[in-house]
């Protein structure tokens, strides 16, 4: 799942389930073989949300392009400079501090950036619960370093919407080519042929793909 990292939390976190696990489960295991194979191998398992949506898309951009173990150490140093990772308290920073923490400068740009867009309310937080996902894809990705993937990232594992195929993943592409195509190359337009049996848990079924190559939950 590229660099979509999972990284310790220091503060104390709320963990939330989709409400939806349960029935989405039992429509896939119905409408797809794969799945009816695949979901009952990993028991009460499911999909799990943490920490706050600008902590969870800040460390989304400190980890890009770097291993998980690089991303785990600058981030540790990064959220040690402010009292508590909030938009108000980043943009209080030094970029020298930022860059000493181990940031580049382009993450320093982006994760200021990200931290304008929640402060001066560019970003409709507080609407995203009426809000289309491609609403908010398109709110997300106007700010530098965030792409369509990392927001659509950001919708699983933050919002959990339900309903989200994420076609530029790797893991997700790697996954449905081995389980439905014998390791075969698969296109972006088969592998939607593919998620059309699983609508309208598209989520639900992606995040039963990744665990198809790697059995552990990414935790975020």
């Amino acid at each position: 799942m590229g660099a979509w990292l999972s990284m310790a939390m220091t503060e104390k976190i709320t963990i939330a389930t989709p409400e939806y696990w349960a029935e989405a489960c039992k429509h896939l295991i119905k409408k797809d073989r794969v799945m009816k194979r695949l979901i009952p191998q990993f028991g009460e398992a499911s999909l799990q949300s943490r920490g706050d949506a600008f902590v969870t898309l800040a460390r989304s951009i400190v980890g890009q392009q770097i291993s998980v173990k690089a991303a785990q150490t600058v981030w540790d140093r990064f959220s040690q400079l402010p009292r508590k990772i909030t938009p108000a308290n980043v943009l209080k920073l030094k970029v020298d501090d930022m860059r000493a923490a181990g940031l580049s400068a382009r993450k320093v740009e982006y994760i200021v950036d990200l931290a304008l867009h929640f402060d001066n309310g560019a970003l409709h937080v507080k609407k995203w619960s009426e809000m289309t996902d491609d609403a908010i894809i398109e709110e997300l990705v106007a700010i530098r370093g965030i792409g369509r993937w990392t927001a659509e990232m950001f919708l699983i594992f933050y919002l959990m919407r339900p309903n989200v195929l994420p076609l530029d993943d790797i893991g997700l592409i790697k996954a449905i080519s081995l389980a439905y195509f014998s390791g075969e190359p698969v296109s972006r337009s088969e592998a939607k042929e593919v998620a059309a049996n699983w609508d309208p848990w598209k989520t639900v079924a992606t995040w039963y793909m990744w665990r198809s190559i790697d059995p552990i939950p990414v935790e975020y």
